[in-house]
């Protein structure tokens, strides 16, 4: 209702600088976290940072990325106002750090929504565990797979093998279960259920 010329313009500086310093940290170790991680999966760090399955991450990452863009927006229009003594270029620049934070939360829902409803995993997460199986000497062929994130960096296996040899019924479910245990020793696994495969179903490549 009674606005007063803006002032200790030095003191907004040294808050944008303080909190910029402050976000590049958590930045750079969001970034040391993810970047080992997109070079196993042979991903670009930001393919990486939004097929992840860990929300968390994904949430510092793109939280941490859109703060330090605020901050130079917001360090820009803070100049603008010093230099022009017009308030719009920082009340525009608050506008758009605004709309810049609700873009990026739109973005987070809707990719967290994806795992809550059950995502499949990358295609090359799939050929590799396609390799796993087929590498396992128990297992002759893979007919189907199917693997569904249940939680950051944990996967569910379903799939219809062909086991090598020929065993009785009974012995086959024994050998099954074995296996299914084998699998879920990986600490990516957190659960398996495999069932045989039918003679005619074609065979599954990595």
């Amino acid at each position: 209702m009674h606005p007063e010329a803006a002032g200790h313009f030095l003191v907004g500086y040294v808050v944008l600088a303080v909190s910029f310093v402050l976000e590049g940290i958590s930045f750079l170790r969001s970034v040391q976290q993810a970047g080992p991680e997109a070079e196993l999966l042979q991903r670009d760090l930001i393919e990486h940072v939004v097929a992840t399955s860990d929300p968390e991450l994904r949430a510092v990452f793109a939280e941490d990325s859109a703060a330090l863009i605020g901050l130079v927006i917001a360090a820009a229009g803070l100049a603008a106002h010093q230099l022009t003594g017009s308030p719009v270029p920082d009340a525009t620049g608050s506008i758009l750090v605004g709309a810049l934070l609700a873009v990026v939360a739109v973005v987070l829902i809707n990719r967290n929504r994806r795992f809550l409803v059950g995502e499949e995993a990358d295609p090359r997460v799939r050929s590799a565990a396609i390799q796993a199986l087929l590498d396992t000497p128990e297992i002759a062929r893979v007919t189907y797979l199917r693997l569904e994130f249940v939680g950051p960096r944990m996967l569910f296996l379903v799939g219809d093998v062909d086991l090598t040899g020929d065993d009785t019924e009974s012995h086959l479910a024994v050998r099954l279960r074995a296996v299914e245990a084998k699998i879920c020793t990986s600490p990516l696994v957190a659960g398996a259920v495999l069932s045989l495969s039918a003679p005619d179903e074609p065979s599954l490549d990595a």
